[in-house]
């Protein structure tokens, strides 16, 4: 016989998640963003989410956003990811206040951020800049910024942004750079176009105009 006193079992530790009162639903635990994602995405494709939105909304008050464009010189970086996933927060929640509210993603395919990168490209072959004739200068521009439109698409597409990627505007479309010429056409014939002096910092080895905030 055993006459050892016998260990009293050690207390149960509590489960303290048994105490919260939370909602049972069948979302899962974890959020698997990487698998989720292109799920949620190829589902919005195939619904035509964009088109339905729009048939939905016919008739109410528009609230458009057209983007104020980033360069189409490279891929996307977080100052874009901000940009881009705060432009969608409103054109969603005044979709769901009730207007007909539709994003115009747009790119600026001008200036400088773009010309350096072809001049770039020019420095790695060792061929100059001031050889090439600059209408094709320009078309290089061109097939440059294009290209980058349609990285930079799917990259934004990536960010969740609903919008009418199929009609973007682009600054360098032949229409958009005809209504500017428009526009400063009806500046001048209505006396407020005028010629004046203004000084503009010179970059010597870039051979380019500065923006002030570049200087400062």
């Amino acid at each position: 016989m055993n006459d050892q006193p016998v260990k009293p079992a050690a207390p149960k530790e509590r489960d303290y998640s048994e105490t919260l009162f939370l909602p049972k639903t069948d979302f899962p635990m974890r959020a698997g963003l990487p698998q989720r994602e292109p799920q949620l995405l190829r589902r919005w494709a195939e619904l035509d989410l964009y088109r339905r939105l729009r048939e939905v909304a016919k008739g109410r008050p528009r609230f458009v956003l057209h983007d104020g464009p980033p360069y189409a010189n490279g891929n996307i970086h977080i100052g874009h990811a901000l940009n881009k996933i705060m432009k969608d927060l409103v054109v969603r929640s005044q979709q769901m206040l009730g207007h007909d509210s539709n994003y115009v993603p747009g790119w600026d395919c001008h200036g400088l951020p773009i010309e350096w990168k072809i001049e770039e490209e020019y420095r790695a072959r060792g061929k100059d800049k001031d050889a090439v004739d600059i209408v094709e200068f320009r078309r290089e521009c061109r097939a440059f910024a294009a290209r980058w439109m349609d990285v930079q698409r799917e990259e934004f597409k990536r960010l969740g942004v609903e919008g009418d990627w199929d009609r973007p505007y682009a600054t360098m479309d032949f229409p958009a750079e005809a209504q500017i010429a428009r526009e400063i056409m009806a500046f001048a014939m209505s006396d407020q176009l005028y010629r004046g002096s203004k000084p503009v910092m010179w970059s010597a080895v870039e051979k380019t105009a500065l923006a002030e905030a570049e200087i400062e």
